[in-house]
């Protein structure tokens, strides 16, 4: 039993031939772009993939509206991004996953390429996400800037090979452009899980989802004091980020300064609210 590959674009023409040439193997691949400016819709017609068009609304809400109006060839669908590309070994695991069909959905973990390598260490790999869903018996719901499972009917499973993420393709300042806005939809997120309780968190974090667990990690790491510095030592260090050179070291600083965005705007959406209250 095959699969299907859905890729959301927005202005990818620097990814998307690349991620395009990986699925070779594929013989359904949709892309739902949100009308590019630059040649990215050209690109994609002229390969074999089917093209469709919808206003981004949420990478969740993208992706549940071709679960819900696409029809795919097959049952299970593989999602992917534009800056995401297919390795053989792991064509291979899904085609062998898809065809015994014993859970709903599949986390896949992401090999990070940063500065022309692959960042194992600083990207604390192996990070998983929920990729492969199951048509009827899974979808996506939006959390921070991000999509994560929702649901999954049979339960879901977890792949050994990984696929490649080359996330700083378009260069550090998109990657900036980017994590800016990232940075801003966390601290609000932040902001409003502030008054979750410890008990619920606990609770959460022994619960039997993947990403329930991940995101209850998440809310109690965000709440250590201090936590951009711990998180480039923790990176640095503990992770041994250092065994990736100079790349390890500079990606460590910025994922250490997107945690800084994160806590800064929050303090500042905090006393912006605070300041509301005192003057109603």
């Amino acid at each position: 039993m095959p699969y299907s590959v859905l890729i959301l674009t927005h202005n990818e023409q620097i990814n998307i031939r690349r991620c395009l040439d990986s699925l070779s193997e594929c013989d359904d691949v949709v892309v739902v772009d949100s009308y590019s400016q630059d040649d990215t819709a050209r690109i994609v017609r002229e390969s074999s993939a089917r093209l469709f068009f919808r206003n981004f609304d949420s990478f969740a809400g993208q992706r549940n509206w071709a679960i819900d109006q696409v029809e795919f060839k097959h049952p299970w669908v593989l999602h992917l991004d534009a800056d995401e590309c297919m390795t053989p070994a792991l064509h291979a695991e899904l085609n062998e996953v898809v065809s015994r069909d014993e859970k709903s959905a599949y986390y896949i973990a992401n090999k990070l390429i940063f500065l022309g390598r692959w960042v194992r260490h600083a990207s604390m790999y192996p990070f998983y996400q929920a990729r492969l869903l199951r048509l009827g018996e899974s979808r996506f719901e939006q959390i921070g800037h991000g999509q994560h499972l929702a649901f999954a009917k049979r339960g879901t499973g977890q792949l050994s090979e990984p696929y490649l993420h080359y996330n700083f393709s378009k260069g550090i300042s998109d990657w900036l452009r980017r994590h800016n806005k990232y940075s801003s939809d966390e601290a609000e997120r932040f902001v409003k899980g502030s008054a979750f309780s410890w008990g619920t968190l606990v609770s959460s974090f022994f619960g039997s989802q993947g990403d329930e667990r991940q995101q209850a990690l998440k809310s109690i790491a965000d709440r250590i004091p201090f936590r951009p510095l711990i998180r480039f030592l923790y990176l640095y260090v503990l992770k041994r980020a250092f065994l990736d050179g100079m790349a390890g070291f500079h990606y460590a600083v910025l994922v250490a300064f997107y945690d800084y965005l994160i806590r800064i705007k929050a303090k500042e959406l905090r006393l912006a609210q605070g300041q509301g209250q005192s003057s109603s």
